[in-house]
């Protein structure tokens, strides 16, 4: 690990630890995520501690990726760390794709405000799943978008669209007669109605997620996001280390839900001893490390990938099923070494393992992406028999 990035990662743990845990149980977190005074107010005291958007340098560079796991991960510490520090989703995977995708006056109009902390974005791909739209397979895309002169013209519904209420910029995924398209659009906008906000398992996002209906949305020809019909390659180039950064950021949630319940097994007393030293309850809590430090080293290993350039959907589903599932062991035995106490809103524990539980399933559900590598497996075989 580069001297920088520790650096970094010392002052980002030492700010999500410090500062942003005691407002854990802030009133203002509600069922759809933190209110957005409560994210202005955290966002302010990480400007002022110089821990926010830490990824990003100065200059505009970027960390590598294996520079920037550990520093999400010390973000990820609090479910409130990645929404203090700017390393949230959807907002630090739309900023990647602005970074590698947009023009320069897209970067200076859409990219400057997010990196400053100023204002927050919603990708708008998902669609309704009962009525045939885009969901894990984006090809069935039903969203769509028509030239008329200078201007995109576009008619559909979204859903599961995590932080559009309030947000101030969205990436809009509309198919043309290319192909998949992306556009930049301003927020709000009367032609993107929010119809409803889910009431899902998980609460640690602004916003929640949205239902959305796009009605006659005219975006201007320039805020088109790279060229018409390439939208599903971008959408590859944002979703691939954005399935990494959320195994970064889940990580540093799981280390904090098992320190919290290995110091309950170790001051909690039953049956005449300590909880830690009876074996059902040592063992598990020595099966945590286990899954924690596979997790940290499949991070590693796909973030040295990425920063090789080669990063493929092939590495990126397996770090996101071998993460994802060891992480979802690890906040159950959280909650149940605990026992009622794991349950229980008094400790992050009972939100991490929520917040886990949906971990599983977006940026790609374990089934699908365990589809996807059988197929690679498939196709590489076949290719072996022609060689």
């Amino acid at each position: 690990m580069s001297e920088r990035a520790a650096a970094i990662a010392e002052r980002v743990e030492a700010f999500v630890r410090g500062v942003v845990a005691p407002y854990e149980r802030d009133r203002r977190c509600g069922p759809h995520g933190p209110a957005e005074e409560l994210v202005a107010e955290l966002r302010d005291k990480a400007r002022a501690a110089g821990v926010l958007t830490p990824h990003i340098l100065p200059d505009g560079g970027h960390l590598s990726q294996r520079e920037t796991a550990v520093v999400l991960r010390m973000s990820g510490l609090s479910p409130l760390g990645p929404i203090a520090c700017n390393t949230a989703a959807p907002d630090e995977g739309n900023m990647y794709l602005l970074g590698k995708v947009g023009s320069e006056a897209q970067k200076q109009r859409f990219l400057a405000p997010l990196v400053e902390g100023h204002a927050r974005s919603a990708f708008f791909m998902t669609e309704p799943a009962l009525e045939g739209g885009a969901g894990s397979d984006p090809s069935m895309m039903k969203t769509l978008c028509r030239l008329d002169g200078n201007h995109w013209v576009i008619d559909g519904r979204k859903a599961f669209i995590t932080g559009a209420e309030g947000a101030k910029v969205g990436i809009v995924m509309a198919r043309s007669d290319d192909g998949a398209c992306m556009f930049l659009v301003d927020l709000p906008d009367p032609a993107i109605r929010i119809e409803r906000v889910l009431d899902t398992i998980d609460n640690s996002m602004p916003g929640g997620h949205a239902i959305v209906a796009i009605e006659g949305l005219r975006v201007p020809a320039d805020q088109m996001l790279g060229a018409s019909g390439e939208g599903f390659k971008y959408a590859q180039v944002r979703l691939s280390p954005a399935r990494l950064s959320h195994c970064m950021r889940w990580l540093g949630a799981c280390i904090r839900a098992n320190e919290i319940a290995t110091d309950y097994a170790c001051r909690r007393e039953a049956f005449g001893k300590v909880l830690v030293d009876h074996e059902g309850v040592g063992f598990m809590l020595a099966e945590n490390l286990i899954d924690l430090k596979q997790a940290e080293l499949m991070i590693d290993w796909c973030a040295g990938v990425l920063d090789g350039g080669s990063l493929g959907t092939a590495e990126s589903s397996m770090a996101k099923v071998a993460v994802s599932e060891a992480l979802m062991r690890v906040a159950d035995r959280c909650v149940q070494v605990m026992g009622g106490a794991g349950v229980s809103g008094d400790t992050i524990v009972e939100q991490v393992f929520r917040e886990i539980r949906a971990f599983r399933i977006y940026d790609g559900p374990t089934e699908v992406h365990k589809w996807s590598l059988a197929k690679k497996i498939k196709r590489d075989w076949r290719q072996t028999q022609t060689a």
